[in-house]
């Protein structure tokens, strides 16, 4: 069969049974559960809501046991199973959330012990990807994603539970890019699979193609990264007087965005906002924000955006490390400058933190934005320099593409000269002084002169 039939015929996979699928009808309501080890990791409950909050569901209520290590049969003890079945029963719950990754036969004897639907945070970030993808090549690679994980769940669900009532068909978990199927067998999946992949290689092929024509732009590249709703758009929007999408939700950006931004008098930068990113994110998702870790694999400097407001800040810029680390940067890579921003210090209750160096700013109120461009102005172009210095008159047209960007000044004129100040480099220096330019005085020559 070709690709093109096979299109024709499939709707991408949205539930992770065979059979019937079990349904909800309109926004969901949801008992989030998970187990911990101490006060340290209760901030990863509160994350989770706000990953429920980001794709559409209402939390009624959160269930966490204290434990160790996860049960092998049901991830919490069976005392909990019961208590999360009679919850939801009371609640009325649509689906239950876990704070972790299930196996597949977890998720299946949790779902025909308690009733009712079960995911995990995998399948609940999916979901969010899904609703958010934008371009061709992300919504390709969520969707494989999907697949990929739903696969190996396909075989043993037990009975469908299907919930009959006043809400409309869907739900999390189950969107994908497009209408549904509820019936799908693996040899379907397996060659919408193989259809997937080969697209992916026509779109990771035009995606470099675009890159190369990036790359031959003279003006310097700046990536913001950081963890998700941290503020990077914001920022963005600031640094660029730009109107990228924000809100206050978990993965708002999921494709690179990039906008033209004023570092200093004359000279322009590219900054690139990209997908935020998060703890435990799925390893099969990182293709989806491809152009993501390119901009910041090809990035000059990076902007790592900390929102300082969160008590779980040190650990959020740790998990930003770490996936920089194994999922964007290779071994012998050379990795760009890093620049780390606190941001949100207008919400801080004792100020701004000591722990992580860096610059305290507010993208939101614009504090601190100006000393921040001014860094960022020293690292991506670290030659520019203030001189002052005199250039013949007959040739002073030679300096127009410096004045008209008002990266030079003419102050004063005599007879067969114009005293000039500008910021310039050394290489832009050197060009000046073959035409005739003789330095006056220099904050730090150019030229490697007084």
């Amino acid at each position: 069969m070709s690709d093109a039939a096979i299109d024709r015929n499939h709707e991408p996979l949205v539930e992770d049974r065979l059979g019937t699928r079990a349904r909800v009808y309109g926004s969901e309501q949801a008992i989030l559960v998970g187990i911990t080890n101490g006060p340290a990791e209760e901030e990863t409950f509160r994350e989770l809501e706000s990953l429920a909050d980001t794709a559409g569901i209402s939390t009624l209520a959160t269930v966490v046991q204290n434990r160790r290590r996860p049960e092998p049969a049901t991830f919490i003890g069976r005392g909990k199973v019961d208590e999360v079945k009679a919850s939801s029963a009371e609640l009325d719950a649509d689906a239950i959330i876990f704070n972790d990754e299930l196996t597949p036969a977890q998720a299946r004897n949790l779902e025909e012990a308690i009733g009712r639907k079960v995911i995990d945070r995998t399948q609940l970030i999916l979901d969010i990807f899904a609703q958010r993808a934008a371009t061709k090549e992300a919504r390709l690679q969520v969707e494989l994603a999907q697949l990929r994980y739903l696969l190996p769940r396909l075989r043993g669900w037990g009975t469908a539970l299907t919930r009959v009532g006043g809400r409309a068909s869907g739900g999390v978990g189950t969107r994908g890019p497009g209408e549904t199927q509820l019936e799908l067998d693996r040899n379907k999946i397996n060659r919408r699979i193989h259809t997937l992949e080969k697209r992916l290689v026509k779109a990771t092929a035009e995606r470099g193609v675009r890159r190369k024509l990036r790359m031959k732009s003279d003006l310097p590249r700046v990536a913001l990264v950081g963890y998700t709703n941290s503020g990077k758009s914001t920022l963005l929007n600031r640094l660029c007087d730009a109107d990228s999408f924000v809100e206050d939700k978990l993965f708002a950006t999921l494709d690179a965005v990039v906008r033209r931004g004023t570092v200093a008098r004359g000279r322009v930068a590219l900054f690139a906002d990209t997908v935020g990113f998060i703890r435990d994110l799925p390893h099969h998702l990182v293709p989806a924000f491809a152009a993501t870790l390119e901009a910041a694999q090809h990035a000059d400097l990076l902007i790592h955006v900390i929102d300082a407001s969160k008590p779980t800040y040190a650990e959020d810029h740790r998990t930003v490390l770490e996936i920089l680390e194994k999922e964007v940067f290779h071994e012998q890579e050379e990795r760009p400058v890093t620049l780390n921003v606190l941001n949100k210090i207008d919400l801080c209750v004792n100020g701004p933190t000591e722990e992580i160096e860096g610059i305290a700013i507010s993208a939101l109120r614009g504090i601190g934005i100006d000393s921040l461009v001014e860094r960022i102005a020293a690292a991506v172009f670290p030659e520019d320099r203030a001189v002052a210095f005199t250039f013949p008159l007959h040739i002073l047209h030679k300096l127009t593409p410096l004045t008209t960007t008002g990266r030079a000044q003419i102050v004063q004129y005599t007879a067969e000269a114009a005293r000039v100040e500008a910021s310039i480099s050394a290489a832009e220096w050197a060009q000046l002084e073959r035409e005739g330019a003789c330095l006056i005085a220099s904050g730090a020559s150019p030229a490697g002169g007084p």
